[in-house]
């Protein structure tokens, strides 16, 4: 049977309160005492720090590890479906570590889910698990064949696609995200690909003090995505 890895605290405690089943765990015995949590799932297994670290292929596994059921990828399009949707893109950003992070924010902010491709560029992973402390069990995450394909069958009167740019069109601040939106973000060094680029509608830049030239991916994204929580917050009331 295959099955995913999943190690942390935080990750293995949403991945028992997520979508998929958590048919394994292990534990060291400072978790097993402190952990009341660890209830929710299948009877932890005590194991020897060692061990932990050499299941979770890391350190950083803060004594707990879990093997659950293959992550439940989401369909692109069903997302792009709902009422007012808010999409975050991810165009061939391959650390894990800014892919969690980047998940994370984007379930903070409301998001309807995260769109990634499916070449040359990270996938949920344990490394995206821990790094989005557990938030990918929650907020749907979806990948396609083609994104610069999908924005353009998605994007219309109901969706707007933007993509973050230093040298985007329009400042954050000035652009109305209250309507169906896809925000882009690319990889840090090479930003959004050209063929994407011109598939969106417009570019977005975040407005920075002198003497930055440009954020993180996770930070930019974060900073996009709250942005448009604030104006959809402001139009509901």
């Amino acid at each position: 049977m295959i099955r995913d890895l999943v190690y942390g605290r935080n990750a293995v405690r949403e991945a028992l309160r997520g979508r998929r089943s958590v048919l394994e765990v292990w534990v060291g015995e400072r978790a097993a005492a402190t952990l009341e949590w660890l209830s929710e799932g299948p009877k932890p297994r005590v194991r020897r720090e060692r061990e932990l670290t050499e299941a979770a292929g890391s350190p950083d596994h803060q004594g707990v590890v879990a093997w659950c059921e293959p992550y439940p990828y989401a369909d692109a399009w069903e997302l792009a479906l709902v009422e007012r949707p808010l999409l975050c893109c991810l165009d061939q950003v391959t650390d894990p570590r800014n892919l969690g992070a980047v998940v994370r924010s984007a379930a903070g902010a409301g998001a309807t889910g995260v769109v990634l491709p499916a070449h040359g560029a990270a996938v949920v992973t344990p490394a995206v698990c821990r790094s989005s402390a557990g938030a990918v069990e929650h907020l749907p995450v979806a990948v396609v064949p083609n994104l610069a394909r999908y924005l353009g069958e998605v994007k219309g009167d109901r969706l707007w696609a933007f993509a973050a740019s230093a040298d985007g069109d329009s400042r954050l601040w000035d652009l109305d995200l209250t309507d169906g939106t896809a925000l882009v973000f690319g990889a840090e060094g090479k930003g959004v690909r050209p063929l994407v680029r011109r598939t969106c509608d417009a570019t977005l830049s975040v407005p920075l003090a002198a003497g930055v030239e440009s954020l993180n991916v996770s930070v930019a994204a974060a900073v996009t995505l709250f942005e448009a929580r604030r104006q959809r917050t402001i139009n509901l009331d």
